[in-house]
């Protein structure tokens, strides 16, 4: 039977390499995959799905309208898929959680989903905490914090590379907006005591 999987850690943990090192096993195999990312993320220079160390795959995109079991259910009868893959899950809504999941359930179609747990201020997003809530296998990928400890917390940084302790929950960036950090060193930096 079909698994829905919920694949999370803070940035820079390499999510979105796993999913298309993932793609790519499939594809090798002669295997039709479907991959999805979040439609909010339209930096200038990225593919669909990007990752830091160059990979790059196209994707459909969601937005928060998005039927996903009606496109995949329309692409499976053109063809068999092996696998559905999401980047960017957090920005799934709880809906659309569930719609993964009756993918998994009904249609027997594994759904792959890669995101983040927590926001900036260390909040569950809607997508992941469905995600945490329902899905079959939860699978931790791991970065690392500057003190070698594990880094599962996501801390918003201001141009001068100041912490930002408010805001809206989702503002797209990378490296230039966001470190990952223990938890540690990312309520220091929210005290104000420094994150380094």
């Amino acid at each position: 039977m079909a698994k829905l999987y919920f694949y999370y850690a803070s940035m820079n943990a390499g999510k979105s390499s796993t999913l298309l090192q993932a793609t790519f096993n499939y594809k090798e195999r002669g295997m039709a995959v479907m991959l999805w990312t979040a439609a909010i993320d339209d930096r200038p220079g990225f593919g669909a799905i990007s990752s830091r160390i160059g990979l790059a795959s196209d994707a459909h995109r969601f937005t928060a309208d998005t039927d996903i079991v009606k496109f995949v259910t329309e692409e499976h009868a053109r063809g068999p898929l092996a696998c559905v893959l999401i980047d960017e899950a957090q920005f799934l809504t709880q809906e659309q959680v569930w719609q993964c999941a009756e993918l998994a359930d009904r249609q027997d179609i594994p759904v792959l989903c890669y995101g983040l747990r927590t926001d900036f201020q260390g909040e569950l997003f809607p997508g992941s905490a469905a995600l945490l809530g329902i899905a079959d296998a939860l699978i931790e990928l791991k970065a690392v914090c500057h003190c070698g400890r594990k880094a599962s917390m996501n801390l918003r940084i201001d141009a001068s590379g100041q912490p930002v302790s408010e805001g809206a929950q989702t503002e797209i960036g990378g490296e230039e907006r966001y470190l990952a950090l223990c938890r540690k060193h990312f309520s220091a930096a929210l005290r104000g005591e420094g994150y380094r």
